[in-house]
């Protein structure tokens, strides 16, 4: 497919109308698969992508029950699914009340791992006052919005999933994030402008989507002022995940790609149909209502061996099945922004020779890497102890300070680095006012992250 023909494809322009709909307090959120305003309007496919369709204000709460001092926008605007046929997304985007520096605002667009098919698990839902999301991972990640926020910056936490919880599509997540960023920026209260340096940022099925972003930025959105883009276990091959992770505690997760792509891929659903036992086909139905939590702890340890009438390597091998593993699969492109990709050497869900493989291909290409493989911590330990590096990186690249690193090593441990722990004290000092409900004022992890 020619990415760069689905950015150019807005055939008639779109001449209808974006109303806002102005905070209801206290209102109660509805699912995004029961809530009108995630339905596109006539004649949206005819915007250009990233055209804003509809906004509303709304109140953010962590976990859903702890209101924060700060509003929230959601826009919905034109995008395109992984085919590039149009769609409709939704970023939650929050302005700071302080800037971070004179001069053009700076955004991040954070991609959550939302890791799930059910609507609840979307972003723009688990993290409104009064959302019932419990298990959602967005519902935490809340806090390293909190801490991109209280740098200075703007933040776009798009439903980088879609409308329908394409969790492993290809393509798609990159399409969504970058719209949302394109809308953000049209958006006039915002105050953002084409100058603005962007940053992407994400974590494990969040690094996934970022990494999709960065791979399609120059063919689809090279407008974009885009100056890095954090890659945290981005995954890297699918494919490889669900052979690593089928039968372990985590086997959720492939078990909710595979319900996913089913999907969007009508020789796999096929191939499904044709093998899947009872017990398989509920399974599938099942956990795609499920949080990402939910889903973890019912399918732990289970095997998907047995829930087909083939054995199960056959059916991997077999042609439909290989056509989407190397679909989904990273490396497609190399990205042209500055990349940090940052790994756990000993991680039980990615595969660290995996994330070598990418870091290698993207250097190949001429991707400007910078790979922190790190020695001590494991999957779920790395992401918040690797905040106060991130954004320092993120920071240094705002500013335009050239790269210090461009190469591919194992690095000094997070756990063993003093600066880590200043940064965390600054983090610990955030997410204690997130907690309990009072205002995230500009409080830069530089105060403390040496």
């Amino acid at each position: 497919m020619e990415m760069g023909s689905v950015a150019r494809a807005s055939g008639a322009e779109w001449i209808g109308q974006a109303p806002h709909e102005p905070l209801k307090p206290r209102s109660a959120p509805v699912v995004p698969d029961k809530d009108p305003f995630y339905q596109p309007p006539a004649g949206y496919e005819h915007a250009r992508p990233g055209t804003v369709l509809r906004s509303r204000d709304v109140e953010l709460a962590f976990l859903g029950f702890i209101p924060q001092k700060f509003t929230a926008t959601q826009l919905l605007y034109r995008t395109a699914d992984f085919e590039g046929q149009p769609q409709a997304g939704v970023t939650t985007v929050v302005i700071p009340t302080e800037r971070a520096r004179k001069g053009p605002l700076p955004i991040i667009s954070y991609q959550c791992a939302i890791d799930a098919v059910a609507a609840r698990c979307f972003p723009s839902y688990a993290m409104r006052r009064g959302a019932k999301a419990i298990g959602s991972i967005a519902q935490f990640e809340f806090l390293l919005v909190a801490a991109a926020l209280a740098e200075g910056w703007a933040v776009s936490v798009p439903d980088h999933e879609g409308s329908t919880g394409m969790w492993g599509a290809p393509y798609e997540p990159g399409y969504h994030i970058l719209d949302g960023i394109r809308a953000a920026i049209s958006h006039e209260p915002f105050d953002l402008t084409a100058e603005s340096p962007v940053g992407l940022w994400g974590y494990s099925g969040g690094g996934l989507a970022s990494a999709w972003a960065a791979e399609v930025q120059e063919s689809y959105a090279p407008e974009l002022n885009i100056v890095g883009a954090v890659l945290g276990s981005p995954v890297g091959d699918l494919g490889h995940t669900f052979r690593r992770l089928n039968g372990s505690l985590y086997a959720g997760l492939p078990a909710l790609v595979v319900a996913a792509l089913s999907h969007i891929y009508p020789d796999l659903d096929r191939v499904i149909d044709e093998h899947v036992t009872d017990d398989g086909r509920e399974m599938l139905t099942r956990i795609q209502r499920m949080t990402t939590a939910h889903a973890l702890v019912w399918m732990a340890g289970k095997d998907m061996a047995h829930m087909i009438d083939r054995p199960l390597e056959e059916i991997l091998l077999t042609p439909e099945v290989q056509h989407v593993f190397d679909s989904i699969k990273l490396g497609t492109a190399a990205p042209k922004v500055p990349v940090l990709i940052v790994q756990a050497v000993h991680d039980r869900v990615i595969s660290v020779e995996d994330i070598d493989d990418l870091a290698e291909t993207y250097a190949r290409g001429g991707s400007r890497v910078t790979y922190h493989r790190d020695l001590f911590s494991e999957h779920m330990l790395l992401h918040p102890m690797s905040a106060p590096m991130t954004l320092r990186w993120l920071r240094e690249r705002f500013a335009g300070q050239p790269l210090r690193t461009h190469i591919k090593r194992t690095k000094w441990p997070t756990l063993l680095n003093p600066s880590t722990y200043r940064g965390m004290m600054t983090l610990g000092m955030i997410t204690a006012k997130v907690m309990t409900g009072r205002r995230v004022e500009r409080t830069p992890l530089s105060r403390f992250d040496l």
